[in-house]
């Protein structure tokens, strides 16, 4: 078992550019401390330097540093594209092991608004349409209906308003954090 019961799991997936990074980033501040941000990109791309490929190091790395921080008494983000297929297991494992509430999202932006969202990021320049469209996955949920959808008509502030609520993070005191 990981975490308390008054910790707060969370998965936030979709697509290359559907605005997950932005949603957690508005999550860490809207909450301020005591919410840890276990980035996929950070540690596959940062850290180890890896593909994204099933069985590769950096899906127990996730694992390791979100149950670490659930731990120590964080509220934890995880985000990513984070695939089903590759992934999946160990969200499970993890969402199982969790004491306290998991939430999921998934990020639901179809492939041109990725696209045209892509466009204006500084990784434009490192990665074209082909790797994107090459990436994208319609609609990769993870089994048993876990995750609420957001659609891309949801606007950052909106997006982050509704998972701070859902997810009761909102609504908890200085005391709590």
């Amino acid at each position: 078992m990981v975490g308390t019961t008054a910790t707060r799991l969370v998965v936030l997936r979709g697509n290359s550019a559907s605005g997950k990074s932005s949603v957690a980033a508005g999550l860490r501040d809207g909450f301020g401390r005591g919410l840890a941000l276990v980035g996929q990109d950070n540690l596959r791309r940062v850290v180890l330097r890896e593909h994204d490929r099933p069985g590769a190091a950096n899906i127990g790395l996730i694992d390791t540093v979100a149950r670490y921080a659930l731990d120590a008494g964080y509220h934890v983000v995880v985000e990513g594209i984070l695939y089903a297929d590759h992934y999946g297991a160990m969200l499970a494992r993890l969402r199982a092991d969790h004491r306290g509430p998991t939430y999921g999202f998934y990020l639901d932006v179809p492939l041109e608004e990725t696209l045209a969202r892509h466009a204006t990021k500084p990784q434009a320049e490192e990665y074209a349409e082909t790797e994107m469209r090459s990436w994208y996955r319609e609609r990769d949920l993870l089994p048993g209906g876990i995750e609420t959808v957001i659609g891309a008509r949801s606007t950052l502030a909106e997006t982050v308003e509704r998972i701070m609520f859902d997810t009761g993070l909102a609504g908890l005191s200085a005391a709590e954090r």
